[in-house]
């Protein structure tokens, strides 16, 4: 079976005198370590004297080194008494995390001069394993046979290699299986490709259960449901049915928030149980690597969806499944996995985080130019989208585009962009960025008198009609001079302003007149 596997550090020197005092040191869990298979091995150094043989670098991975090089080590020391036997118990701990039991092995190069241990047996190949259950720790030793070497020889190889695999590889059947023997006895049944029925039963209190779901059809082959793990089940027994489909339920309603998600798939659990008592329930699905590329999909942007009793939509998450862990449970390297943790059991989407950039605001300034001056539009844009973007957003003017400037946002991110155009002919233009209303430009004075009449050209460009010499423009229409409107004369506008002058005075007179 395909395993995981984490390459680390070996260094050992032997010296012409000196000695050690090996001591067993207590095994803990805490602090930084080295995580590998999906982080569900975590190597670390033991927390004791012998301890201080393995350090993590500054990639964080584990060193073993009991050789003059080890900064944890006094400055006087050498390294091993060559012709001598010597080991250490409790140099460092390896953690397994996951639900399952996995067995584990060291390798080198080194030959028989190095060998790691366990309670003092060997564990240096597949059947010289130790088996660890779910958040167990082991403390690995170390033991060195330097009989018949000599001082400046460097024993053991430059690296070693943790190797890691299930205990209990996964199986089933296209039309049921079912485990028992001992803990919880569950069946599985495939009713068709796209729909499986789960029932476990003699559970234990607080056990978990794993249905395998032997690839459920989600959007046929291209996604699939391969397993749904049960955790903190407190039912005697737990049935569940599962249905995977490309689109929507019958009755049912699409996928649809805020982020705009895209969905992939759609799978619906139903439960015949209390679900109180259960803790939580992790799905793992997976992809097909050649589907997800020829739909542009990037494996980090897919997630998981949960409809509500109000049928609104929360996103769960969803996990890639590392390669150090796809290759220690053995499943196919040509699919990508993923695994997604709930507490409730309901309908689920398949989806895929997209980028929505949207315009949220914009201001132009100024609000008035003279003809060839410019004019700066600012446009702010935020991507409400799950995953990151990239857009041009393009400034408009009346409807013809005349600027535009790129944006990359990360999601939640905002970023205020100017664009910049010029304007040469007087006229009101109207704006606006990424069809988003960016409000009404003065240019000049349209009914004006510089000749310019409505005249319109922004950024160099135009087809507004050519201005007269009167400030109206002129039309290509028409054989003779055009009749102008009738006018008062110089000598007629002097009796009418006499008249006016007159009649003011009479009123002035009628104000002053004392009243009898």
């Amino acid at each position: 079976m395909p395993t995981a596997r984490r390459t680390l550090i070996l260094a050992l020197f032997l010296i012409a005198a000196g000695s050690l005092i090996f001591t067993t040191g207590a095994a803990v869990v805490d602090g930084d370590a080295d995580t590998f298979a999906d982080d569900d091995l975590a190597v670390q150094p033991a927390d004791g004297p012998n301890g201080n043989y393995a350090y993590l670098n500054d990639d964080d991975e584990i060193v073993v080194d009991i050789s003059p090089t080890n900064p944890n080590l006094p400055a006087d020391f050498e390294g091993v008494n060559p012709d001598a036997l010597a080991s250490a118990d409790g140099v460092f701990e390896i953690t397994y995390t996951a639900d399952e039991y996995a067995r584990v092995w060291i390798e080198h190069d080194g030959g028989d001069a190095v060998t790691f241990t366990t309670d003092g047996d060997s564990i240096g190949d597949r059947d010289n394993n130790v088996t660890l259950g779910p958040n167990e720790t082991v403390s690995v030793g170390i033991a060195i046979d330097a009989r018949g070497e000599v001082a400046g020889t460097r024993l053991g190889a430059d690296e070693f290699s943790i190797r890691a695999e299930v205990a209990e590889p996964e199986s089933v059947p296209a039309a049921s299986s079912s485990t028992g023997d001992s803990g919880p006895v569950t069946m599985v049944t495939a009713p068709s490709d796209g729909r499986r029925e789960f029932d476990a039963s003699d559970i234990g209190y607080d056990d978990t259960i794993r249905f395998g779901a032997d690839g459920m059809h989600l959007d046929g082959a291209n996604v699939t449901l391969d397993r749904l793990d049960l955790t903190g089940v407190r039912n005697e027994r737990v049935a569940v049915s599962a249905v995977g489909s490309p689109e929507p339920f019958e009755n049912g309603s699409a996928l649809d928030a805020s982020t705009t998600p895209r969905s992939i798939a759609y799978l619906a659990v139903d439960h015949d149980f209390d679900a109180d008592g259960v803790d939580a329930m992790t799905v793992r699905f997976s992809a097909s690597r050649e589907a997800l590329d020829d739909a542009g999909i990037d494996p980090e942007t897919v997630t998981l969806y949960r409809q509500t009793e109000a049928g609104n939509w929360t996103e769960k998450g969803a996990t890639v499944v590392g390669e150090d862990a796809v290759r220690m449970r053995g499943l196919s390297e040509d699919r990508v996995h993923f695994r997604a943790a709930t507490e409730e059991f309901s309908t689920f989407a398949v989806a895929e985080r997209v980028p929505r950039l949207d315009v949220t605001e914009t201001t132009v300034a100024p609000e008035a130019i003279d003809p060839g001056d410019e004019a700066t539009v600012r446009a702010t844009v935020e991507n409400g989208g799950g995953a990151a973007g990239e857009e041009t957003v393009t400034l408009t003017v009346d409807g013809d585009p005349v600027a535009n400037e790129s944006v990359a946002l990360a999601p939640n991110e905002t970023e205020t962009v100017a664009l910049v155009s010029a304007f040469e002919s007087a006229g009101e233009y109207e704006l606006a960025v990424a069809g988003t209303d960016a409000g009404t430009l003065l240019v000049g004075d349209p009914a004006g008198d510089d000749g310019d009449g409505d005249t319109r050209d922004a950024a160099g460009t135009g087809d507004g009609a050519t201005g007269g010499s009167d400030g109206r423009s002129t039309g290509d229409s028409g054989a003779g001079p055009t009749e102008e409107p009738g006018s008062i004369g110089l000598i007629d506008l002097g009796g009418l302003l006499a008249l006016v002058a007159l009649v003011v005075a009479g009123i002035a007179l009628v104000r002053r007149t004392p009243r009898s």
